[in-house]
């Protein structure tokens, strides 16, 4: 199967998702493939984009480190919300480094992840981002855990809930 704009412009399921990630890896371009795809103004092809390179092994995913800003850059910016959770997924898998730290993005996630009209799933992922990020910095650290025990736990949903327990539990790296 060719990848295609026409192509990752249809409704597809779980299935078609996996059909893009298999059409990328016999490519082996998926920086190339995230490059063409994934920043598309028609946020039914971004979405599909990420959806297929969701499926994708962190090693294969490793290769969009040299584009981390901006994939930080769309999951701020974007108003479509599986665009922004998919590009969140991504982002949480990449190798992250000390020098990685953007105030701006770390704020980003600490407002999904407490606004409680926010989505469970963006919430939760963005506290996977929000610890893969303070994890170099002692400070911060105490910050995201301190803020984590501060949480009214009720009014969240079970991943949330899941993802707060095991970072304060020392269970997440």
């Amino acid at each position: 199967m060719a990848i295609t704009i026409e192509r990752l412009q249809q409704t597809f399921s779980e299935g078609g998702a996996q059909e893009i990630y298999q059409a990328v890896k016999a490519e082996g371009d998926f920086l190339g493939f995230a490059r063409r795809y994934v920043f598309d103004e028609d946020s039914r092809v971004a979405r599909n984009a990420l959806w297929g390179l969701t499926k994708a092994n962190d090693e294969e995913l490793s290769a969009l480190r040299v584009i981390l800003d901006e994939l930080i850059d769309l999951a701020m910016m974007t108003d479509n919300s599986s665009v922004r959770r998919l590009t969140l997924n991504v982002i949480e898998r990449l190798p992250i480094e000390e020098d990685d730290l953007r105030a701006d993005f770390l704020d980003f996630c600490f407002e999904h992840l407490f606004n409680p009209n926010e989505l469970p799933g963006i919430q939760a992922v963005c506290a996977k981002v929000a610890f893969g990020m303070c994890k170099f910095h002692p400070e911060l650290m105490d910050e995201l855990k301190r803020t984590l025990e501060g949480m009214e736990i009720d009014y969240y949903k079970p991943a949330v809930k899941s993802i707060r327990n095991r970072i304060l539990s020392g269970k997440y790296c």
